[in-house]
């Protein structure tokens, strides 16, 4: 409602594309923020995001879509967690999904940490004031029409136009609608978070236990679980369009430097993945180009989150040695 009055209903375009350009400035100082606090990606690679990917700059100054919108209001959420204002990052949370509701492929990584980190009781007091945000801003709609409300805010069954994907184009389009199709993307996507969860568990874990003992870079402990869990739920999409891909591009990097893999690979990496979302329209080889790259970086992180699960335990143990020759 705001850009559209101060754009003048909606007729000052470059008004609007001035604000955006904004947001994009916004979006990137908050990541920045938090890529700086987990001390994990050189400084070349913050050129590197902010400077190559055309199709972001699109979505955000050109397109003038709602995700970025989505995106800064979540980066600025974490932020807000890193810094320990869980109640304050709730709401900005809670915001940002009701700007888009991709933002819940965070929700099973926030929701570990809100019991690791917080406990049950601040758990439910968190959760609280998610839902109670998404009620206050649903009481114009529900006082009215409650039930098509619900049924078109989370609309989960939306069966996206076949033309526009993204990642799956190699597949025949009486598959692609198929509600067999969604269920069984559904279930990848659970059993993942579902390995992946004992690793995530131990990292939400010792950033409990480390994040007020001044330990370096504890931030990546929070960092890595929350945009992995967004990642495997991209990674699952029942379509992703090109605007949808402002949801997990600037956590790429990170996730890469997550892996250990080389740097040229890395970089390779990176780049197919930019080149399959630069494809217009989608091919086969670009949609089969862009689920490659995101199985080797799941892969990568899987392996390297195996080896510093160790780390991190092993740092505890120290911490808590230390804490008791002190004593």
């Amino acid at each position: 409602m705001f850009l559209y009055f101060i754009t003048s209903q909606g007729k000052n375009v470059l008004l609007a594309q001035y604000i955006f350009a904004a947001l994009y400035i916004i979006n990137l100082a908050l990541v920045f923020r938090i890529l700086g606090k987990t001390r994990k990606l050189p400084p070349y690679m913050y050129a590197v995001m902010s400077l190559t990917s055309y199709r972001i700059h699109s979505i955000f100054a050109l397109r003038l879509f709602n995700d970025p919108v989505a995106v800064m209001l979540v980066y600025a959420a974490i932020n807000l967690f890193i810094d320990d204002y869980w109640s304050i990052g709730s709401l900005m949370y809670s915001l940002a999904v009701s700007v888009k509701m991709n933002i819940l492929l965070y929700s099973p990584a926030l929701l570990a940490a809100y019991i690791t980190v917080l406990g049950y009781k601040q758990t439910v007091v968190q959760l609280m004031i998610c839902g109670g945000f998404q009620v206050l801003v649903a009481l114009p709609f529900l006082s009215s029409y409650p039930l098509q409300y619900l049924i078109g805010a989370f609309n989960l069954g939306r069966v996206f136009i076949f033309k526009w994907t993204v990642n799956f184009r190699f597949l025949p389009e009486d598959i692609f609608v198929s509600k067999y199709f969604h269920i069984s993307l559904l279930l990848l996507h659970i059993i993942t978070l579902a390995f992946c969860s004992r690793y995530v568990w131990r990292f939400l874990s010792s950033f409990a236990k480390l994040r007020n003992l001044g330990v370096p870079a504890t931030s990546q402990l929070l960092v890595l679980p929350l945009f992995l869990s967004n990642f495997i739920g991209i990674m699952f999409a029942r379509s992703l369009h090109y605007q949808f891909y402002v949801w997990y591009y600037h956590t790429l990097h990170y996730l890469l430097w997550c892996t250990e893999y080389s740097v040229v690979f890395r970089l390779l990496l990176l780049g197919v993945v930019e080149m399959c979302w630069n494809t217009f329209p989608s091919t086969v080889y670009s949609s089969i180009g862009l689920h490659v790259c995101h199985l080797f970086l799941l892969v990568g992180v899987m392996r390297g989150l195996r080896k510093r699960c160790d780390t991190s335990i092993l740092t505890v143990s120290q911490t808590k040695q230390k804490e008791s020759k002190a004593q």
